[in-house]
């Protein structure tokens, strides 16, 4: 069979597929498609953003997840931020704390590790240099990409009315920014619009030719910190010479006939295969699909699993997480009892809705059966990029609870709890779904309802990652344009709150390599610019 990418960037997935056809192997494809994810979609990951990726070598007997958080820096404090919480945002993925440091500026920034995981993979799975890799990034950066609809469409949103930022004032915050996105007038740039960063290409060229420990011990190591101490910045030297990604086996499921592989916490893998544990107390398939019953179903079993996500899942480094509780068939099924029995979980926030969409995906499968999945990110981006680097930093810190002793709470090198969770759903012992999503904490139910719309519904690929979705992250049912009215006005007579998107594709961005008996399918969601190719 030939290979098959995915991804939410032509001109990356471009890059994918021309590795596959060279003869490169999964990883070389997945590595060269995420370097030009960081230049051509530069506000939804970059060399300082972070990520996990999952690796399926049957050959080689890999399987395996790379694991390249973002750390808090060493100079985090606890309480730090205690007495300037002014709120949660709804959908549980950030916190509000006052003049917004924990969001833009130096003080949001945690340690990178995108270019660690990158870097890592090619070395140990890949078969092509790292400068032959990164070369189409390069090209890109140097020579310039055209705006896409979605980017422009990040670039202008302003979710102020929920406590966040607006992208603009972000884009606007370093002098590298100003002049990279908005035109000679000082007015954005536009659809259409090209977009060069010659400062960014000339990091990609020195970090092609010495390798990645220029960036975390070397020169650029140097100007990093010192950009970081002229302006508050709690990151430092120390806090990037000794990162180190971590290694995981995934963590196992099984949903109907399928066996299904995740991320182990900090990452999401727990609560996507505790949620299908206990959807798979429900006949799904026999349901109509979007209907008041399969609805209801999938509002109430997420809001149980959000919150023992919340209650339960953080850094393991710091906190107990009760993994095989989590996963237990019995649990589950004590869940799916109380779902049953009509009984309503009740999922609060603190207070101040709009999901984050600051991630990205790529999803590869080659000719010998490797396969990768990839999420990375910039979390939500912290506006500052170093004069004469290019890249802009994580805003890693927005995501930690200002209030101490809870298990996402702020401490030195800490690992943040994630949304991440790319997953490969197996199917007599081999791949059978290859998936993945950005999109904060509407990853979960995203990914769930894919998986579900494949294994109980028999769709095609692009079909399952372009269904009608909804997300559940508070007490609200978020549900996309294309539910009809007639469902939600069911939910809303039955006491539930709907809340309605403007966007008939919402909710995370599913992206997906389908292997059934060897014939490959993919499907990006059309929310997005994405596409496939075969390689």
């Amino acid at each position: 069979m030939a290979g098959m990418i995915v991804a939410a960037q032509p001109e990356a997935v471009e890059a994918g597929a021309l590795v596959l056809r060279r003869g490169g192997n999964a990883i070389d494809a997945a590595i060269a498609c995420a370097f030009v994810q960081s230049v051509v979609d530069p506000q939804m990951t970059g060399i300082a953003g972070y990520g996990s990726m999952q690796v399926y070598m049957p050959r080689r007997g890999v399987h395996e997840v790379l694991e390249f958080y973002a750390r808090s820096p060493r100079a985090t404090r606890a309480d730090m931020w205690a007495d300037k919480v002014l709120g949660e945002a709804p959908d549980g993925f950030s916190f509000i704390v006052e003049g917004q440091v924990n969001e833009i500026g130096y003080q949001s920034i945690g340690s990178p590790g995108n270019l660690k995981g990158y870097t890592t993979a090619l070395s140990d799975y890949g078969t092509m240099d790292l400068a032959d890799i990164m070369a189409p990034a390069i090209a890109y950066a140097r020579d310039g990409f055209m705006i896409r609809p979605y980017m422009h469409y990040f670039m202008a949103l302003d979710p102020s009315a929920m406590g966040r930022v607006p992208n603009e004032k972000l884009l606007r915050f370093s002098a590298t920014g100003r002049d990279v996105y908005f035109r000679a007038d000082g007015s954005m740039k536009r659809p259409g619009d090209i977009v060069a960063n010659p400062d960014l290409a000339r990091t990609l060229e020195r970090i092609a030719v010495a390798g990645p420990d220029i960036f975390y011990r070397g020169e650029i190591a140097e100007q990093i910190a010192a950009d970081m101490q002229a302006h508050g910045g709690l990151l430092s030297y120390d806090d990037l010479a000794q990162y180190e990604l971590r290694r995981s086996a995934p963590v196992w499921g099984r949903y109907r006939d399928h066996r299904i592989a995740s991320v182990q916490p900090p990452g999401g893998g727990v609560s996507l295969i505790q949620l299908l544990h206990v959807l798979e107390g429900f006949d799904i398939g026999a349901l109509e699909h979007n209907g008041t019953e399969h609805l209801r179903i999938l509002t109430e079993a997420l809001k149980r699993v959000t919150i023992d996500k919340d209650t339960h899942i953080g850094d393991p480094e710091f906190v107990e997480v009760p993994v095989d509780r989590l996963l237990s068939k019995d649990y589950a099924a004590t869940l799916a009892d109380s779902i049953r029995r009509g009984e309503r979980a009740s999922l609060e926030r603190m207070k101040l809705k709009q999901e984050p969409k600051d991630t990205t995906q790529v999803c590869v499968v080659d000719q010998d059966g490797n396969a990768v999945t990839l999420t990375h990110t910039l979390n939500i981006p912290s506006g500052v990029i170093t004069d004469g680097l290019g890249f802009m930093y994580n805003g890693l810190m927005s995501a930690f609870d200002p209030r101490p002793g809870r298990p996402g709470s702020l401490a030195p090198n800490k690992g943040r709890t994630s949304s991440q969770m790319p997953s490969i759903v197996f199917r007599d012992d081999q791949p059978f779904i290859v998936i993945g999503a950005p999109g904060g904490t509407a990853i979960l139910p995203a990914m769930a309802q894919g998986i579900s719309n494949v294994v109980d519904f028999g769709m095609p690929i692009f079909d399952a990652v372009a269904a009608p979705r909804i997300s559940v992250t508070s007490n609200a049912i978020d549900v996309s344009n294309r539910i009809p009215r007639y469902v939600t006005a069911e939910l809303e007579r039955d006491g539930y709150r709907v809340a309605r998107s403007y966007q008939g594709f919402a909710f995370a961005a599913l992206h997906a390599v389908l292997n059934r008996d060897g014939r490959l399918s993919a499907g990006a969601d059309p929310q997005r610019d994405g596409m496939w190719l075969r390689g």
